[in-house]
Formats: structure tokens, sequence, C-alpha cells
């Protein structure tokens, strides 16, 4: 392992602390020391997936695989349970994961990337981390503050892109976000710009006005890039648990996400929820935030989160 992928897997693993005492530390407490593995501890294990927000369905799930690798071992170990909960866990996060192609990068240009999702979810410190993740990597990036609503939006959004190094295209508060959508877009056309993320208005409340804005903001997007958006993210905060469900199921209504971006894992012993929404919406995790500072949003790995859930 490399020294950068090893402070990367690190913070992971640091950042889920709280969700891995919570899940395998109960977990073993549950397990450790049980000559075999009865119905009263299943059903303790049970318990333990659904208080970290795992969600019902996929509980299900994993206890009847449990009980089936159960019968069919000569010996009912701690460590078969473990090593079953961990395989399906990561089944779950792998049929729903893909990451953003390199050759799309370089194949379209600019390459443009709609960032949704409700305020407080950490949306604006996402797009910030983003640029600066986008031009580490060598590439040219411009923001577009186009959630015109909130004044305190385009104030938030100056002082990560200035953080992150990159430009950003700003508009005055209560102007048309779509207009800001095309000078950021136009901008990045004649300077050429690789990358354009546009941050958006998290009005959830309000579905029509939501809507109709995020319908014209493709509409002027197309103007200039009939290929445009490459990516809708949603970014959703992971201490809301279920929440976080209703979220994607209320923006897929009026956008086409391509992936997720899950936030302040570090900050919850509920980033089960993690699996629910992977199972439930078949939308892949693209970024995950472990902690506040710039290089704290970790492109998402599942073989990489499980294993630090379970180390």
């Amino acid at each position: 392992m490399s020294i950068l992928k090893s402070i990367s897997f690190t913070k992971i693993k640091d950042g889920l602390s709280k969700t891995r005492e919570k899940l395998i530390g109960k977990i073993n407490e549950a397990i450790t020391g049980k000559a075999k593995i009865d119905l009263e501890t299943l059903n303790e294990i049970e318990e333990i997936l659904l208080s970290s927000d795992i969600g019902l369905d996929t509980v299900e799930i994993i206890i009847d695989k449990v009980k089936t690798s159960l019968k069919n071992e000569n010996s009912r170990s701690e460590e078969t349970v473990k090593k079953v909960i961990k395989s399906e866990l990561s089944k779950i996060l792998e049929a729903a994961n893909t990451k953003i192609d390199q050759m799309s990068l370089s194949k379209f240009k600019p390459y443009v990337i709609l960032i949704i999702g409700v305020n407080g979810a950490g949306k604006t410190t996402s797009i910030g981390k983003l640029a600066y993740n986008f031009r580490s990597e060598g590439y040219k990036v411009i923001i577009g503050s186009a959630d015109t609503f909130r004044a305190a939006a385009n104030d938030q959004l100056e002082i990560w892109a200035r953080k992150a190094g990159v430009e950003i295209i700003q508009g005055k508060t209560g102007a048309d976000p779509s207009s800001i959508v095309y000078n950021a877009i136009k901008t990045a056309i004649d300077q050429n710009y690789d990358i354009v993320l546009l941050d958006t208005a998290g009005r959830l409340h309000t579905k029509i006005n939501l809507m109709q804005e995020l319908k014209k903001m493709h509409t002027t997007i197309n103007k200039l890039l009939p290929y445009a958006p490459n990516d809708v993210f949603i970014v959703l905060d992971a201490t809301t648990g279920q929440n976080a469900i209703y979220q994607v199921n209320e923006f897929k209504k009026y956008s086409t996400p391509t992936g997720l971006i899950i936030n302040k894992l570090d900050g919850t012993a509920k980033g089960g929820v993690i699996f629910q929404i992977c199972r439930e919406n078949k939308i892949p995790i693209r970024y995950i935030g472990v902690g506040e500072e710039i290089d704290d949003l970790q492109v998402f790995n599942p073989n990489e989160f499980v294993n630090a859930l379970f180390e």
C-alpha cells in the first residue's frame, strides 16, 4: 500500500470510529466467547444492525445468510458470523459502485457536475473539497455559485474556492441561478477549463420552485453543451439517518442523480445508513466525507469502507 493510500485508509478508519464502535464493537460483544451462536445471539445481532440504520430489508437478508452459513459450518463460530456479515455488506456496496471514468474527463471538456442537496447537508464544503481533489489531480476547475437563494451561500463557497485554489463565478443574492450556470459554463468553454462544478439551492421544502429551477438549469446547460451535465451528485448528511433516504427519493423526482456524496460519517454512530441507501436506490456512492479538512473528502471504495469498519 502506498503512503497516500495508507493515509486515505487511516482517515476513513478514523472517521468511521463511531459507527464501528456501535456496529462491529457491539457485534463482537454479542458473540465473543460463545461456544455456539444460538437464536438469542442472532436476535441480538439483528437489533445491533437495525440500530445502526442499515435498514430492515437489508438486515433480514444478512441474518438469513448468517443462519444458512451456520447450518453449513461444522463450527458455529464467531468468525463465521463476522465473515458472513462482512461479505454481505461488501456485496451491497459493490453492486452500486461506479467511479468517475478518467477517460470521460478527457473526452468531455468541460466536464460538468451538477451538485444538489438540502441546505445543511454539507453541499458547499463538498464542492470546495471536490474542487480541491480535482485541482490536486491537475485539472483546471471552475465553480458556478448558483445557489442565489441564500445570502451566505456565495460567501461560504467563495472561501472554499480560495482554499481549493480555483476560480468561482458568482451573482447577487436573488439573481437567476441559470444566469450563473450560463456564465460559469461559457467561461469554462472560452478559457479551456476541464471541470465545472455547479452549486444549486437546497430548497426541498419548496418542491415546485426546486423542480422549475433544476429544469431551467438543465435547459441552460444543454444550450451550451448538449452532452452535459455529465454527472449529478446528491450531497447527503449521514447524521440524518433515514431522512437521507427520503431526500434521495425526493430529488430523484426532479433530476437523474448519477452519484452520492455522503458527509459527516465521522459525526455519527449510524453510518450503516450507507448500506440502505445503496440497496434501495442503486445509486453509486462517489465520495464520503470523514472530517472537516479540505482533503477529508475521500473517493469511495467499497472494500476499503467495509475493511475500515471491521478492522
